[in-house]
C-alpha cells in the first residue's frame, strides 16, 4: 500500500550484470598462446563465464583450466571450430570489440539490460565477416590497443571491478601486502 523504504532501495540497487562469454577469433596455435591465455585470464578475473577459442588450441585450454583448479571458479576455455556457429548460437548481443566501432559508452546502456553478452576479440587478421555478424561493433578507444585491454575495459564497464574475495573452490588465495607477494592456501590464516 505505502511506498516504504524498500521502494527506494530497489531504485538504488544496481541491475543484475549480464552473463558474459568471450570469443577469441584468429588465434594462431604456436604463435599466440601467451596472448590468448592472457585474454582468458582477464576474462576470468573480470567475471566472464567462459571463452571460446577459434581455432581451438588444447594447450591454452589446459593452461587456463590448471589455473582455475588452483584459483577457483568454473571458467573454461572451449574449442570453437567455427566462430560463425558460436555467434549464431548466441541469444544476446554479439559485441565485436574493435577500435573502429561505436564508442562503448553509447552502447553500454543496451548491453547492461541484456541477460547475456558475447564479447568478440580478434587476432592479427580479423575476418571481415565479423563486422556484419556482430550486433554491435564497439570501440573501447579509437587508438590501436590489445585485445586483452579491450576485454578488460569492456568487462569492467559491464560487470564492475573484480573483487578481492576470490572464486569458489579456490585452493589458494592472494594475501594483499604492501610489498612482496604472499600466496596462502585457502583456510590458512594470514601472518
Amino acid at each position: 500500500m505505502g511506498t516504504g523504504s524498500s521502494g527506494s532501495a530497489a531504485k538504488r540497487r544496481r541491475p543484475r550484470a549480464p552473463r558474459v562469454a568471450v570469443l577469441r577469433i584468429g588465434h594462431r596455435p604456436g604463435r599466440d598462446p601467451r596472448l590468448s591465455t592472457h585474454v582468458a585470464l582477464v576474462a576470468r578475473a573480470f567475471g566472464a563465464e567462459r571463452m571460446y577459442l577459434h581455432p581451438p588450441d588444447p594447450h591454452v585450454a589446459e593452461s587456463v583450466e590448471g589455473l582455475a583448479a588452483r584459483w577457483g571458479g568454473s571458467f573454461r576455455v572451449l574449442p570453437a571450430p567455427s566462430w560463425k556457429e558460436v555467434v549464431r548460437s548466441e541469444r544476446g548481443p554479439v559485441v565485436h570489440l574493435t577500435m573502429y566501432g561505436t564508442p562503448l559508452a553509447r552502447v553500454l546502456p543496451r548491453l547492461a539490460r541484456a541477460r547475456s553478452v558475447l564479447l568478440v576479440v580478434g587476432g592479427a587478421k580479423v575476418p571481415p565477416a565479423i563486422y556484419g555478424a556482430a550486433t554491435y561493433n564497439v570501440s573501447v578507444g579509437s587508438q590501436p590497443h590489445s585485445e586483452v585491454a579491450a576485454v578488460a575495459v569492456a568487462l569492467e564497464r559491464l560487470r564492475g571491478l573484480p573483487g578481492t574475495r576470490g572464486f569458489p573452490g579456490a585452493r589458494q588465495r592472494i594475501v594483499p601486502t604492501a610489498r612482496g607477494k604472499t600466496v596462502a592456501r585457502v583456510g590458512e590464516r594470514s601472518r
